[in-house]
């Protein structure tokens, strides 16, 4: 099937149908092995301790934070330029999903912070730029409901969308560009990951499953969004007949 087909919702419902049993067949497998290398393979760190198994699925939250807004970013493009006719219903549906990771996020590196730092939370840039990030999913869902017509309501959610990218590279470089307590990027680096592959392969396998598991809950929610329109548009032809 081209995926242009995909645009059109009935044949978005039969597609992901057939693909979400496997989808989440791979991301309960991905996490089964990836919390049994992250707790009882990879090995504690010499400083932290049996602490820093916290890394394993609090870097994945924050990656999924990041990733969930710059695809709805991309979304919010194909409501305002190309017009996709799935494209606010993926924008719509990923918002939810975005603030639950990005609050994850910021509890697990709350607790993270607490025997690391001495404290669950300081005002450093990177964990400033992502509380931003989750108020702007907060704005956004917010805006969906304050809204009653669905057009305007997903072309003004586009816009704030789109205004509010420019967090993500302050969130992505703000350990670079300001001396935070935060350490620096130690996987996606130009000369390569610093961290040992003991740990490096568990978090990687996590990140996968993560995504995965992000991805079924997307699914989930863009059919439910679909069957939402679809009960609202005929009760709307029924209030009229």
């Amino acid at each position: 099937m081209p995926i242009s087909d995909l645009a059109n919702p009935t044949r978005f419902l039969a597609f992901s149908g057939r693909l979400l049993p496997f989808v989440w067949g791979a991301a309960g497998l991905g996490l089964a092995l990836g919390l049994y290398l992250a707790l009882f393979v990879a090995p504690a760190d010499f400083k932290q301790g049996d602490t820093v198994r916290i890394m394993f699925i609090h870097v994945p939250f924050a990656w999924l934070s990041m990733a969930c807004y710059g695809l709805m970013a991309i979304a919010a493009l194909g409501t305002l330029v190309w017009r996709h006719p799935l494209a606010d219903v993926l924008q719509k549906s990923a918002a939810p999903l975005g603030a639950a990771f990005t609050f994850l996020a910021l509890v697990t590196g709350s607790l993270w912070g607490k025997p690391t730092w001495g404290a669950y939370w300081v005002w450093d840039a990177r964990l400033t730029s992502v509380l931003v990030l989750f108020l702007l999913y907060l704005g956004l869902i917010a805006l969906w409901r304050a809204v009653d017509d669905p057009g305007r309501a997903a072309r003004a959610a586009a816009i704030l969308t789109l205004v509010g990218t420019v967090n993500i590279p302050i969130i992505k470089f703000s350990v670079d560009w300001w001396n935070t307590l935060h350490q620096p990027a130690s996987v996606l680096r130009l000369d390569g990951p610093t961290i040992h592959p003991s740990m490096l392969w568990p978090l990687l396998i996590m990140a996968v499953a993560m995504t995965l598991l992000f991805a079924a809950l997307l699914l989930m929610a863009m059919r439910n969004e679909i069957f939402r329109r679809r009960v609202r548009a005929m009760q709307i032809v029924a209030a009229g007949g």
